[in-house]
């Protein structure tokens, strides 16, 4: 019996992965519980594994008295000397008892603690296995489907991959193997609650990091990644030595590398982007494929105005904004596009204020906070308005309207409503006069057809005439002598 217990204990830590002490420690409690069970919390127990000889061994401890009051923690002085003729009252007696003696009921409840303990052990020997594989690449198959999203199985334990950290439009199958992201690992009563994902941005670094030793040793590294899952990416790398190309070690030759990952993400096209610590090298980079002429950087509120030829806006925003959020998110920063074109006619506009603002020595903001935004603005408007302003004084306004006649600024912005009504008015005399023009040339050339239907007419009966001469000739017959 004791040579069986000996070999489960060996068995079941081998084959569970559950550590021998942990095992024994349960056993220990399992059999303390089945004695308190059938005994009562009062009798003093102590209960041990003897290793050597294969079995649980249990002691009771009672205290020596002249009279007894409680049997199960007292035991009278002529007895205790029967065992130990040197004991004396109120020394304390230990007595092995036998498990055998336990009965039916408490037996039964040891075989339950000991599963339950042995439960808890293998599911805790998980939770920690697990917990120190967070932000790892783990494999299994699809088992079933639930509320939550697929069931996979992964030998020992199951994780669930949510439908939010799915790739859209990937479809799955019972029996399909799939790998997945550690992104969470949570201790339930149940056991431990696995969380992966496959939209993850994280995963796809780790991807780089299976596939690419560079980025495995840290030659190079990822420094950002953007994910649009299923569609498009784009992963910053930067390298910390000046012979290895960061781009071409991800890459691989003739993109071996990263044609595992793109199968891997169904098709996902990803951008290999070279980091900068310059925010404006980096963001051209981040936009590729699109060429940009010119970037103006806004480190307070972190905007950048990137302008790029007329024929380039598509290619720079991508299909449905795609390239710019992409390029905005893996930056960090708000990314404004515009045309060269655009660009130049709000350059043009800002630059008469800029001057204005400049010439009367208050600052841009407090023209936009009062309501002006144009030159044209400014000209029109009175005193009294302009006054409103704030900082504004009688002088400067008479200094910003010098200015603007003097240096002629604003001259290519819409005219004022009045010299609008103005030039209406000059357009309208000018048309009018145009179809006067046009009614008297259509009256002459109705009098010339006049005359010469009137022409026409009398050529055709004086034609008409001298027909009827020759037809009549032709009709006599000459006489005969």
């Amino acid at each position: 019996m004791s040579s069986e217990l000996k070999k489960a204990i060996d068995q079941i830590s081998k084959d569970r992965g559950i550590d021998k002490d942990l095992l024994i420690d349960t056993l220990e409690e399992a059999v303390r519980s089945s004695v308190a069970r059938k005994y009562g919390d009062a009798m003093d127990i102590e209960v041990n594994y003897n290793e050597d000889a294969g079995e649980i061994e249990v002691y009771q401890f009672k205290v020596v008295a002249a009279e007894v009051e409680d049997e199960i923690s007292e035991i009278p002085l002529e007895e205790a000397q029967a065992h130990d003729p040197n004991v004396q009252i109120d020394d304390e007696m230990g007595f092995k008892l036998k498990i055998e003696d336990l009965g039916r009921i408490a037996a039964q409840s040891a075989k339950q603690v000991i599963i339950q303990r042995m439960r808890d052990a293998e599911q805790e020997i998980i939770y920690d296995e697990y917990k120190s594989r967070m932000n790892e690449i783990v494999s299994g198959i699809i088992q079933r489907r639930d509320r939550s999203g697929w069931i996979i199985n992964l030998g020992r334990t199951e994780a669930v991959l949510p439908k939010n950290e799915q790739i859209p439009r990937e479809r799955y199958k019972r029996g399909d193997r799939v790998q997945a992201f550690i992104i969470d690992v949570q201790k339930e009563a149940r056991g431990p609650q696995i969380t992966v994902s496959r939209s993850h941005p994280d995963y796809m670094t780790a991807l780089f990091k299976r596939e690419v030793p560079e980025v495995d040793d840290a030659t190079v590294k990822i420094m950002g990644v953007a994910r649009d899952p299923g569609l498009r990416a784009k992963v910053a790398v930067n390298s910390t030595d000046r012979d290895v190309d960061p781009v071409g070690a991800c890459v691989g030759i003739r993109g071996s590398r990263i044609q595992n990952i793109v199968q891997e993400l169904r098709g996902e096209r990803i951008d290999i982007v070279v980091w900068s610590q310059d925010i404006a090298m980096y963001a051209q980079n981040a936009l590729s494929p699109a060429v940009i002429t010119r970037i103006a950087v806004d480190e307070e509120e972190k905007n950048l105005e990137v302008v790029v030829p007329d024929d380039q806006l598509t290619v720079a925003i991508g299909r449905k904004g795609q390239n710019v959020k992409l390029a905005s998110r893996l930056l960090g920063w708000k990314i404004d596009v515009f045309t060269e074109s655009r660009y130049g006619e709000m350059n043009a506009a800002s630059k008469g204020m800029d001057q204005l603002a400049s010439v009367a020595e208050i600052p841009l903001d407090n023209f936009i906070s009062a309501g002006f935004e144009t030159v044209s603005q400014i000209a029109g408007a009175s005193e009294e308005i302009l006054l409103t302003i704030s900082g504004m004084t009688s002088s400067k306004v008479s200094d910003m309207k010098s200015a603007i006649m003097l240096l002629g600024i604003g001259d290519d912005e819409p005219e004022s409503d009045e010299n609008q009504d103005i030039e209406e008015e000059v357009v309208t005399e000018a048309v009018e006069a145009v179809e006067a023009d046009d009614e008297a040339l259509s009256e002459e050339e109705s009098e010339d057809d006049t005359v010469k239907t009137v022409e026409t007419e009398e050529e055709s009966a004086e034609h008409s005439t001298k027909d009827e001469e020759i037809e009549s000739g032709e009709n006599e017959t000459p006489e005969t002598e």
